[in-house]
This record gives C-alpha cells, structure tokens and sequence, in this order.
C-alpha cells in the first residue's frame, strides 16, 4: 500500500513495527560501508574495464562480478528486491596491454593500461526489510568479500575463498552489526553454483530467526555502561593484546587491535550518535556501535571476522553486566 508521504508501506509480525521504504531517502549519502584503504567502483566499471585473473594454467577464476551476481540472484529469491549494489575495491595490480610495452606511464591511453583489485568487499539491502530499533533506522545488508591474494593463483586450478554475510545495518552510520548466524566465514568453491549453494544455506538459515537476531541487538541498551566502566573495559582490551597466547586462549577471542580500540576511545568521545555527546544513556549498544565503526579501517580481508567480534563482545559485556556470563567476559569488567 502507499502512504499519503509517498512511503511504501508492509507491516511485520516485528512487535507490531511498520516497516517502510522511504523514497525521501533515496539519494542521500550516507558513510561507506568500509572505509581503510579502499576506493570506490561501480559495478559496471568492475565489469567492462577489469581483466579477470588465471591460475597457472590459465584456468579462469570466478570474477569479482560473477562472484556478486551469484550471491545477489540468491538473496533476490530469499528477501525480495535489493538496492543496487555498493563496491570497494583495494590493492590494483596495474599492467598495460603487450602492444604498449615501450611506452613511457605518461603516454598510455586508457585502453593500454590494465587493472585488477586484489581485494573487493560489496554489499546491498534489502528494500523492503528496514526497522527502526534504540532510535536508529537499520537496514538488512547482505554482502561478501573476495581476496585473491588468498587463492593459490600460482598453481593449477583449486577451489577459490569467498566470505558471504547478512545482518543489519544501522543507517546514519552505516556500521554492520554482524553475528555468527550471518557469517558464512571462509567458504571455498569451485563454480558460482557452489557459490549459490552455500549463499542460501547461510540466508535460508538466517532468514527464519531475523527478528530475534534483532531482537538480541536491541536489548544491549538495557545494559549500562559508565565511564569508569568504560574505561576498564578499554584498559582491559589494551591489556589482552599483550598477554601470552596461552593466557589469551582462557579468555573469548579478542581480534581488535590497538588502533582500532583508539578510534573507539575518540569515538566515545566525539561521535556525535553513539558517543557521550548523544546525549543518551552509553550501553553496550554504543559499545557495538564505537568497536563496528573503528573497525571500518581494517583491510577488506579481515574487516567481516573483526565487525562480527565486536558485536559478539557487546553481547558478552551486556551478560557480564548482568551477571549471565558463561565465556569468561567478567574478566573484561572486572
């Protein structure tokens, strides 16, 4: 149905929330996804303009395009229509074409100079799936990651590493707020049907229990978090880094770095949505929010394992908070 304000409208059995896709928004420039040292690409400029690498018998790869179009015609059938897609790339591995072999850099024509990207990260959303929880508009993102740096492109042809996620996003920052049930992890395929196979156990399996996965995100703002507390929770997250891999392993896995816990610090203190300067309550909600930004600088290989540990943090925080913590993360507040 439509709206008077032109908002498409659908209610969900999401404690009686309506769900809208707002046209107003549509347009608007919001904070990418990640950022660190990736640049920007459109999907057509990844498709007409970027060679596609072989293994060493030059056997062909799954290309970065065919790899998101495999992922999108899946999640096109599980969700519903999607947004277009948003591409970062890193690490251009520059060449040029035989013929221009002798020409000096400046000489080159566009049509001499080749280019593939290492690394590339993409997401989408969903177009009709978008809540508002804790005050915030979040969108079901779904997405993947692709480095060939982790195929053994030296050799005959072998399955090729993929990662595929779903999860909510929170709009104004565009921060992911993964969890486990919407992690593929490291997947390895041979064809885009495998690809395809995999991506819909992972969004068949997330889709029934969306909501609670929600559900979970929004109760971290029961737990509050003082500055003392804060303040601990960081000097403790300084301290893990150091400790020996055999005292590290007694604790949950920590894979935030001491940069990305600086941002968070700054962030605490500047961001104007989930810092103190909000002017809301700080909770472990804030928590996921400051760790999922700061790590948006990661490289594109590591930023999916680094997004989902900050979120499965805040929720171990939150259950120490109330005295429900079975992983050890007291050892964080304590």
């Amino acid at each position: 149905m439509k709206t008077n304000n032109n908002q498409q409208t659908i209610t969900m059995p999401f404690e009686g929330e309506v769900i809208t896709n707002d046209d107003g928004a549509k347009g608007k420039r919001y904070p990418n996804f990640i950022e660190s040292n990736t640049q920007e690409i459109s999907l057509e400029e990844l498709t007409e303009k970027n060679i596609i690498p072989t293994f060493s018998d030059n056997s062909l790869t799954i290309s970065h395009q065919n790899f998101i179009s495999a992922v999108t015609k899946v999640a096109g059938n599980v969700f519903g229509e999607l947004t277009p897609v948003e591409l970062r790339v890193s690490h251009p591995i520059i060449g040029r074409i035989p013929s221009a072999q002798h020409k000096k850099a400046y000489e080159l024509t566009e049509k001499e100079k080749t280019v593939f990207y290492q690394r590339m990260a993409f997401c989408c959303h969903v177009l009709n799936l978008t809540r508002t929880i804790n005050g915030q508009t979040v969108h079901l993102c779904v997405g993947g990651v692709r480095a060939y740096n982790e195929d053994k492109l030296y050799s005959r042809k072998s399955a090729m590493k993929f990662k595929v996620f779903v999860g909510w996003q929170v709009r104004v920052c565009s921060n992911l707020m993964l969890t486990c049930d919407g992690y593929s992890g490291t997947i390895e395929c041979l064809t885009e049907a495998d690809i395809m196979q995999k991506t819909f156990e992972l969004f068949g399996s997330f889709e029934p229990g969306m909501d609670d996965t929600l559900h979970s995100l929004e109760g971290l703002r029961a737990a509050p978090i003082s500055e003392e507390l804060f303040c601990k929770i960081i000097g403790r997250m300084r301290l893990y880094q150091a400790l020996p891999i055999n005292e590290q392993r007694k604790l949950p896995q920590l894979i935030v770095g001491d940069t990305a816990v600086n941002a968070m610090v700054r962030n605490y203190v500047t961001n104007p949505d989930f810092g103190i300067t909000s002017g809301e309550d700080f909770t472990c909600w804030n928590l996921m929010q400051l760790g999922n930004e700061a790590v948006k600088q990661s490289y594109i290989d590591k930023w999916l394992e680094r997004n989902q540990n900050c979120t499965d943090f805040a929720i171990g925080i939150q259950k120490a908070i109330n005295g429900d913590d079975t992983e050890g993360y007291s050892w964080f507040i304590n």
